[in-house]
């Protein structure tokens, strides 16, 4: 059950990235760096080709190169999102509906289409996989020339609005990278505004009962330590756990109900690996 889950947000998230492509990028030209990037230019060269098949094309020959050169790390999942995009792309190359794009202003164009494809990437990402194409050329890099993962997809994405800027012109170009950098940003929030999670410190008279409430009525686990009260000096229990947000409203309102003279400080966490929470091994 969990990995249908994880498949059906997958697809989810790919289906945004290749909406973007279809209604915003393609049809303006924006080669906002990655495969579709280089797909789109080659569909300048080579109209008779629709981007959709020269990215599965890319993908195909990427990953075959992948696992004579890297290795088997590349997950199923990764896979099926890459390729889903694609596939995605080139079934919908004929549809009426995707003839035109949304709209023709650049500045709209490369705005909207990175937020949908941020968003769709954040949810990939947030499954343990990825879109692919870019990332393999990285790891590639990596492997041979030593180049960190994320500088290494900079320098692709860098070459590809490069190219764009050659093709297309200078605006092309400008707007193409603005997608690029863009683009990280809108992963990176809604990556930490979808995990994000209350990690709450408790110090109350009423320790057990509170940890029983955790345990019993949220599902959740909690840890307690045992300190000393620096102005009373007085032994006293702590208490630590991290919640859902929706968790923390009724541990809040538990507490108020039983101790309302508790102590309570509360902070965001960005991402919560272990039982409960992500896998710690992020297994694909």
């Amino acid at each position: 059950m969990r990995k249908f889950k994880e498949y059906i947000f997958i697809t989810i998230g790919f289906m945004l990235v290749a909406l973007s492509l279809r209604l915003f990028l393609v049809p303006n030209k924006i080669a906002a760096g990655g495969v579709s990037g280089i797909a789109i230019i080659l569909n300048s060269i080579f109209p008779f080709l629709n981007v959709g098949m020269i990215m599965l094309g890319i993908d195909a020959v990427l990953f075959i190169i992948a696992f004579a050169v890297i290795g088997n790390k590349f997950g199923a999942k990764s896979i099926y999102a890459s390729l889903g995009i694609s596939l995605t792309i080139w079934l919908t190359d004929n549809l009426k509906i995707f003839d035109k794009a949304i709209t023709n202003d650049l500045l709209l164009a490369s705005i909207f289409g990175t937020l949908l494809s941020g968003i769709g990437m954040a949810i990939v990402f947030n499954q343990n996989a990825s879109t692919g194409g870019t990332d393999i050329i990285a790891k590639i890099l990596n492997k041979f020339f030593h180049i960190d993962i994320g500088k290494a997809i900079l320098i692709v994405d860098f070459i590809v609005t490069l190219f764009a800027g050659i093709t297309f012109g200078t605006n092309i170009a400008l707007y193409s990278l603005l997608c690029v950098i863009m683009n990280g940003f809108v992963i990176d929030n809604v990556i930490e505004g979808v995990n994000t999670c209350k990690e709450v410190i408790v110090v109350s008279t009423k320790i057990d009962e509170i940890s029983n409430y955790i345990i019993n009525e949220l599902d959740r686990g909690c840890t307690i330590f045992k300190g000393k009260g620096g102005f009373t000096k007085k032994d006293t229990n702590i208490l630590y756990t991290v919640l859902y947000r929706k968790q923390f409203i009724k541990l809040k309102k538990f507490i108020k109900d039983v101790d309302n003279k508790a102590f309570i400080t509360v902070s965001e966490t960005h991402e919560v690996l272990g039982e409960g929470f992500k896998d710690i091994l992020g297994d694909e």
